[in-house]
């Protein structure tokens, strides 16, 4: 009887919206942190645009996890709708930890191999926000959501590759034998690599999150 009641009432589609118009800060936060990653005297402007699309991310979130609360239907599980928004809000929140380190440290240069590696994030987040959407009708779209998440995750693995690179590049400029010896160039380098790793990574999350969801509703 519960059951027939749920099926007679309308459901509630905004999160569909809500999901999209977060996707879309993942898109300029991924964006301008690119721009951060070309260096030069730009780079205290981009990092403010990734902290400000973060805090607007953040209120989205917010609006989600309202929205939840108060509707009686949710179009799937509502515990698999806080998880994915919340996964999307982790990726945008390292991408701010990551322009926090470059601002600390007032880096201004970087390697080509940590640019492509900002390429790998603009990659991930323009995948996460086809994705988004298509889950608004997931049965219909379930083999085309499946072909994106299982993109952002080999791309994960790119990112994977090629932090190893730039570590291993890192250690052979700055070893004392045979490289210049600057063990803090190393470090801030190293730190760098781990936070654009962090963030590909939170987009690989954000795909598990996006299959889990297919699996449960087709």
């Amino acid at each position: 009887m519960l059951g027939w009641f749920r099926a007679m009432m309308p459901r509630e589609d905004r999160f569909f919206d809500l999901f999209a118009r977060h996707s879309q800060t993942l898109i300029a936060g991924a964006e301008a942190l690119q721009g951060v990653l070309q260096g030069g005297e730009d780079v205290p402007r981009y990092c403010q645009v990734i902290v400000d699309r973060e805090h607007e991310a953040d209120a989205i979130t917010a609006e989600v996890l309202l929205a939840v609360r108060r509707s009686f239907i949710t179009p799937f599980d509502r515990g698999d709708i806080k998880d994915l928004i919340q996964s999307m809000d982790d990726a945008i929140d390292q991408m701010n930890k990551t322009v926090k380190t470059i601002a600390l440290y007032e880096v201004r240069s970087f390697e080509p191999l940590m640019q492509e590696m900002g390429e790998t994030v603009l990659e991930a987040a323009r995948l996460t926000a086809e994705a988004v959407p298509l889950l608004n009708a997931v049965g219909t779209h379930a083999s085309r959501i499946s072909a994106l998440t299982e993109t952002i995750t080999r791309v994960e693995g790119r990112s994977d590759a090629l932090q190893e690179r730039g570590l291993k590049a890192l250690y052979q400029a700055h070893r004392k034998d045979g490289g210049d010896g600057d063990t803090m160039a190393y470090i801030i380098g190293a730190e760098i690599y781990g936070h654009l790793e962090d963030v590909v990574d939170r987009f690989e999350d954000v795909a598990n999150e996006i299959s889990g969801i297919v699996i449960e509703n087709v």
